[in-house]
């Protein structure tokens, strides 16, 4: 019997691994450089939980750590099954004079992935959401390079200021949730208020789910939806012909950067408490899709 030798990787091995994990490159792309199996270069993001560890110099000591009770106001929120971001938010609304009793979602990520800290029972992971055992980089994807040829696609880079910055309301993000059985949801997202619309879809053919987003624009003030952005599924082959419905521009993320819309792909994670991976939507009526007023 043949014993593997035991894989060690220096500071400067782990450096370049997070760098190119950072920078969205795959598990298996990163391991090719060391010739070694994705696994071992999981096993060192996985010890942080995806997020990179500080150097090993003096840092300041994590807020939480600092301020026992907001750590146990913290807790205490994500064992209601609270996003950080959630969170954060009603924290700095409780508090908006007090900053002592601020923290940001990133923080709480951090505190919880990274044990050192030690402000935030481990335990507490189970609470999230998205339950991945470690944070992808925002450049992360497992789509193939030659994914979503749409023809006449107008880019995300010709997206007016307003739709960027989230100056103006009407601005929307838009995708598909799935389920099992070939089941899915639209699920569109406002970018200035966050404002979030569902959809049942039928099918995932371009035909019904075009069908699908005018009849949703329709619900709409023209001036409450002005634009869509997508990624390069082709669910949205046929977007002429909902531009020419409803006179909303549609506009593309670039390939392999679903992180474009964050603000739709972050609500998609948060929607997986209520429809989580595995379940038939096609089972889920329009009435429990509508805004509740």
């Amino acid at each position: 019997m043949v014993c593997k030798r035991r894989i060690h990787y220096t500071e400067t091995d782990k450096a370049v691994v997070w760098d190119r994990w950072q920078k969205g490159h795959s598990l298996e792309k990163i391991a090719q450089l060391f010739d070694r199996g994705h696994g071992s270069v999981a096993r060192i993001l996985r010890q942080t939980g995806g997020i990179r560890p500080p150097k090993r110099v003096r840092f300041k000591t994590c807020k939480l750590t600092r301020n026992p009770a907001l750590a146990h106001i913290v807790a205490s929120k994500l064992q209601l099954e609270w996003s950080p971001r959630q969170i954060a938010g009603w924290l700095k609304r409780t508090y908006p004079d007090d900053e002592t009793y601020q923290v940001s979602h990133e923080t709480i990520y951090r505190t919880l992935f990274i044990q050192a800290r030690g402000a935030l029972k481990k335990d507490l992971l189970q609470h999230l959401r998205r339950t991945r055992r470690m944070r992808r980089s925002r450049h992360h994807t497992q789509q193939t390079p030659d994914h979503g040829r749409i023809n006449d696609a107008v880019s995300i880079r010709e997206r007016p200021a307003e739709a960027a910055d989230r100056a103006v309301p009407g601005h929307w993000e838009g995708d598909l949730l799935f389920g099992s059985k070939n089941s899915q949801i639209a699920t569109l997202v406002e970018r200035h208020s966050r404002y979030v619309l569902l959809a049942r879809v039928k099918s995932k053919d371009t035909e019904t789910v075009i069908n699908a987003l005018i009849k949703q624009a329709h619900k709409l003030p023209r001036e409450l939806y002005k634009s869509l952005t997508w990624n390069r599924g082709q669910e949205m082959a046929d977007h002429k012909r909902f531009t020419l419905d409803t006179k909303i521009k549609v506009y593309f993320c670039d390939p392999q950067s679903p992180w474009q819309r964050g603000s739709n792909e972050n609500t998609n994670g948060l929607l997986r408490q209520y429809f989580p991976k595995g379940m038939d939507l096609s089972n889920v009526h329009q009435n429990r899709l509508n805004p509740q007023h």
